[in-house]
């Protein structure tokens, strides 16, 4: 693996710093995935557990669009691989390849990024009906801050039964 993210800055203002640290971990969730094949990308973690980094790069595209763009900028915008608004269905990777899911997950990080740049400020907010609140963007970019750093715990293991490669 290669390692081109870019460190999150020690001193930068709140917005510069969220935005820093939710790059920093979408590029270590890239990383965790440079160089296998599809096949090795749907290996599933052990039995009865379907979870692979395959269908981990699908739930963080199903998270970032219902985050940012249902969320925060209240698009009415479909699941990306559900019919019935089943998040877990990103899991299924039976079907998947590596180009049809990353294009997604970039698609929608492109999103993502680009509703969090036009924000008047972190304190712009977004209906989530789960919790039935108003949620901020910086709760947006915290949870996802979050999400993404379990989920690069799990690619990490992930990782390492596919092919021995550990660390970063």
């Amino acid at each position: 693996m290669t390692d081109e993210r870019t460190a999150p800055p020690v001193r930068g203002g709140e917005r510069e710093t969220l935005r820093a640290y939710l790059d920093y971990h979408r590029a270590t969730l890239a990383m965790k995935c440079e160089g296998l094949s599809d096949d090795e990308l749907r290996r599933a973690s052990m039995p009865p557990s379907t979870l692979s980094l395959l269908g981990l790069v699908r739930h963080m595209a199903e998270v970032e669009r219902t985050w940012f763009r249902r969320i925060i900028d209240r698009e009415d915008v479909p699941f990306l691989w559900s019919d019935k608004g089943d998040r877990q269905e990103a899991f299924d990777t039976s079907d998947a390849t590596a180009a049809e899911a990353f294009a997604a997950w970039e698609a929608e990080i492109a999103h993502a990024r680009r509703i969090e740049r036009e924000a008047e400020s972190l304190d712009v907010t977004g209906y989530f009906p789960r919790w039935d609140e108003d949620v901020s963007l910086r709760l947006v970019m915290l949870h996802l801050i979050h999400e993404y750093a379990r989920h690069n715990g799990h690619a990490d293991f992930l990782r390492e039964g596919i092919d021995g490669t550990v660390g970063l």
